[in-house]
């Protein structure tokens, strides 16, 4: 017996999750840049920008208004976040005593998903 597939709700299921996750870190972005920026060693107004890109890519990817786009630019920012974590900093994949970049790595795989295949029939504005 096979299982039913709708892969509409899948990919609304998909975005959601994806969007939530950058809701919450664009909110704490916005809420707080200049907590952020020092342990970075950005401006503050590189942390605004950053957590905006966050905010508006996630509610462009919930909303299914432009999903593609904003799940680009939510890719573009794993792909710095993988940077930082990989290059900068030295962190493994994974680790028990700290977080490694595999979180990073679904995040992006996901927003790739997103913006390479079809957000699905669940979208305002494809």
């Amino acid at each position: 017996m096979a299982l039913p597939v709708n892969i509409d709700m899948g990919l609304l299921v998909l975005r959601f999750g994806i969007g939530v996750v950058f809701l919450h870190h664009g909110f704490g972005k916005l809420k707080a840049p200049g907590m952020m920026a020092k342990g970075l060693g950005w401006q503050s107004w590189q942390v605004l920008l950053l957590g905006l890109v966050e905010f508006v890519g996630a509610l462009s990817v919930v909303a299914g208004v432009y999903a593609p786009y904003g799940a680009l630019a939510l890719a573009l920012v794993m792909v710095g976040a993988l940077y930082f974590k990989i290059v900068k900093w030295k962190t493994p994949f994974f680790a028990m005593d700290k977080m490694g970049w595999e979180f990073d790595f679904i995040l992006l795989c996901a927003c790739l998903a997103i913006f390479l295949g079809n957000v699905g029939a669940y979208a305002l504005v494809p």
